[in-house]
Formats: C-alpha cells, sequence, structure tokens
C-alpha cells in the first residue's frame, strides 16, 4: 500500500494563493476518487473538493469559486490550487485516495499524513 503525499502547504496572508500537491500513485486499469479534506484542532476532518477518474469534481460550499482541484495523470498528481485564502481556510490539509470496487479492482482507501496552511489576517 503505498500513502498519498501531500506538499505545498505553507503560510500566507489572507487573499493570498497556494496550490497543494498530492502524489497518489495509480493503477490505470482502475477507477479512483482523489479527496482533500481538512482539519483544525478539536473539530471533525471536513470534506474540501474531490476529483474522479472521469475529470468529475465536486466542492465544499464554503471553498466554491475560490479552489479548483485538478489532475496529471500522466504524473499521478491531484492539485488543489486555492485563491482569495482567509483565515477560517487555516488546518491540516489530507488527500485521500479511494480505488473504487470496479473492473475487477479491489476497494481500497489511504489517507496521506498531511500538509499545513496557515492564512494569516
Amino acid at each position: 500500500q503505498v500513502q498519498p503525499v501531500e506538499s505545498g502547504g505553507g503560510s500566507v496572508q489572507t487573499g493570498g494563493s497556494l496550490r497543494l500537491s498530492c502524489a497518489a500513485s495509480r493503477i490505470s486499469a482502475c477507477r479512483y476518487v482523489l479527496s482533500w479534506y481538512r482539519q483544525t484542532p478539536g473539530k471533525e476532518r471536513e470534506f474540501v473538493s474531490r476529483i474522479d477518474s472521469d475529470g468529475s469534481t465536486m466542492y465544499a460550499d464554503s471553498v466554491k469559486g475560490r479552489f479548483t482541484v485538478s489532475q496529471d495523470n500522466a504524473k499521478n498528481t491531484v492539485y488543489l490550487q486555492m485563491n482569495s485564502l482567509k483565515p477560517e481556510d487555516t488546518a491540516m490539509y489530507y488527500c485521500k485516495k479511494v480505488r473504487l470496487i470496479k473492473l475487477g479492482c479491489q476497494y481500497q482507501e489511504l489517507w496521506g499524513q498531511g500538509t499545513l496552511v496557515t492564512v494569516s489576517s
């Protein structure tokens, strides 16, 4: 099992931008859902965005219009472009890789270790 590896976190001021990356190896014959979640101390992990193998995307209402998820299949990497950042976006951001039970592939769910995003006012 190879866990996803996040990178790109850092500290920015309100209104700034960051691009997170999630390196997640995949078997080309299988279908995957790559998702971004975030968590702050004392709170539950919350969904941010996801992208499926077919390129369809989904966003939490709190980030719609500001965040964009994309993928580079050749690099096995998913990106989260975060613009117009707010202090409430401060969190540890995690990547989750889910391999679907399709086309003879077995279900698998793996989390990365996270990358920290801090937005100061």
